[in-house]
Parts: C-alpha cells; sequence; structure tokens
C-alpha cells in the first residue's frame, strides 16, 4: 500500500509497528514557535518523530526571502536520512493545525522526488477524539540514506513577476480572505496580494470535523476558483509558503494536478517595494 495524498486514522493506528511506515509530529504555533515542540514531548502518536517547520521545514530568514523559505534540500535529506527515511519508507505527516505544516512536509518531500508520503487526516485532533493510542517515547531510529533531488514544482518571485500580467500562469492566495484583501495584517508588514490573483482559503478545504472535504467537493469548489484554466498553470501562495500547501494536497485529492508552489509568497513579495500590489475587492477574474 501506497498512500500519496492522505491516510486514515484508522488505517494509520494499524501500522504504528511497521518499520516501513515512518510518522512525523509537525504540531506548530505561529503565535508561539516552542509549543509544539513541547506538546510533542507531553504526548504523541507512538513512534512519531518531531520536525519543526522553522527549525527543519525551513530556512534561515534574511528579511527578504520570506518567513519561511524552503530548507537547504541537503540539509533536509540529510535530517530525513537520520529519521529513518529512505525511497521505500511511506511517511505519514501530522499536526493540529487542519493539516497546514503537514502539508508542508508532504510538499517537501514531492519537492525532493519522494511520493509514499501522506498527511493524517483530522490530524492529532481527531486521533485524540477517537481515543488512539498516545505516547511519550523518544524515538531512536536506525538512520537511512535518503536520495532525492528538488524538482521543479516550485518558482521564485521572477518567475511571477515575469508572468504577472501574461497568459498561463495563474495566481491562488490561501490566506484568509481579510487578509487577501490587505485587511487585519498581522503577520507581514504590508497588506495586500500579488496583483491579479485570486482566493481559495485553506481552511475551506476542510468540513467541519476538521478532515478533507471529499475529492468531489474539492474538484467542484476549486473548479469555481479557476474557472476554465488548467490546475497546471497554477501557482500556489499564501502568506510564507506554508498554507499554500494546503491548497496543493487538496487540489491533489480533488485530481487537479500539476499546480505549483510560490515559496516565498506574500512575505517575500511584499519585502521588494518595486514589486506591484493589489488591495480591496478584486476585479473580475480574468478571461
Amino acid at each position: 500500500m501506497i498512500l500519496t495524498a492522505l491516510v486514515a486514522t484508522e488505517i494509520l493506528a494499524q501500522r504504528l509497528d511497521d518499520p516501513d511506515w515512518i510518522i512525523f509530529d509537525c504540531r506548530h504555533d505561529l503565535a508561539d514557535p516552542a509549543r509544539g515542540r513541547a506538546e510533542y514531548a507531553a504526548s504523541h502518536i507512538p513512534g512519531a518523530r518531531f520536525l519543526h517547520l522553522d527549525d527543519d521545514l525551513s530556512a534561515p530568514k534574511t528579511g527578504k526571502n520570506g518567513r519561511h523559505p524552503l530548507p537547504d534540500p541537503g540539509l533536509l535529506m540529510e535530517k530525513l536520512g537520520r529519521a529513518g527515511v529512505d525511497s521505500r519508507k511511506q511517511v505519514v505527516a501530522y499536526d493540529a493545525q487542519g493539516g497546514m505544516v503537514a502539508a508542508r512536509l508532504w510538499w517537501l518531500l514531492r519537492w525532493l522526488g519522494h511520493l509514499p508520503v501522506a498527511v493524517l487526516d483530522g490530524g492529532w485532533n481527531q486521533w485524540i477524539a477517537e481515543g488512539r493510542a498516545q505516547g511519550t517515547e523518544i524515538p531512536q531510529p536506525q538512520p537511512a540514506r535518503f536520495s532525492g533531488k528538488a524538482n521543479s514544482n516550485g518558482v521564485d518571485a521572477d518567475f511571477v513577476r515575469a508572468r504577472l500580467y501574461a497568459s498561463g500562469t495563474l495566481l491562488v492566495d490561501a490566506r484568509a480572505p481579510d487578509r487577501f484583501r490587505g485587511q487585519n495584517e498581522t503577520l507581514d508588514p504590508v497588506g495586500g496580494r500579488i496583483p491579479r490573483a485570486r482566493n481559495r482559503y485553506f481552511r475551506d478545504n476542510l468540513d467541519a470535523s476538521g478532515r478533507f472535504k471529499s475529492p468531489e467537493e474539492l474538484e467542484r469548489e476549486f473548479r469555481a476558483v479557476l474557472g476554465a484554466e488548467d490546475p497546471q498553470e497554477v501557482v500556489s501562495y499564501c502568506g510564507s509558503g506554508v498554507s499554500a500547501c494546503h491548497n496543493l494536497l487538496a487540489m491533489e485529492i480533488a485530481g487537479l494536478r500539476g499546480a505549483r508552489l510560490y515559496p516565498g509568497s506574500w512575505s517575500e513579495w511584499c519585502a521588494d517595494p518595486s514589486r506591484p500590489v493589489e488591495s480591496g475587492e478584486p476585479k473580475a477574474a480574468r478571461r
């Protein structure tokens, strides 16, 4: 069994002792970066390793490369290898943020060419609600050799700027609608959006229980955003390249494959005052 998008809690519960399955706890609080690690130490899914959004799944910030720059591929592969991941391992990622940070790890592994990676549907909250096993033991995995190579699933600011007003590229912003309009911006110094972007709030990918909507519902809702545009023309972005991965995962579930990530996202874009900015209600969608 190879899972490449989601895994249900009941399936993971059956695989906790499977040496070919490796679980990563990605819980994180943007307002309190130490919280996820503390919560992991207090209790986690048995056998899970911990990866920190800032320390492991991002590179250092320079002030111009966004709040969560992509990690160095070599360093990330080294960390994954130390955690026991090789090309045969099924990786499962979970968090308590609706899959936002887990989806970042999902995307990063696919970026490196590792396809057997899935996000736990419902995450830690669903796992706990169902009364499933918890533990505090920190695994001591047998190191493995993770071999991968970063592919072209990501684009940079120059790519976005060069295609800003051309056909063949559609920007989709995963932030909340108010931030998309440039209102209530609390994370970045400038409010607004990249011109001509469309909005798909990542939390709209989840149902009332916190699990992903059905493939059919996600396809219908994304089609309402994309119109007739080819999914391969989509560039997903958000504030810092994290929740944008949630939209890419939802599109994968919906069968709308081939979209790419702008990792620097709004936090990188707005750091250069020469880059154009829009705010307010969006203009009519392009034809």
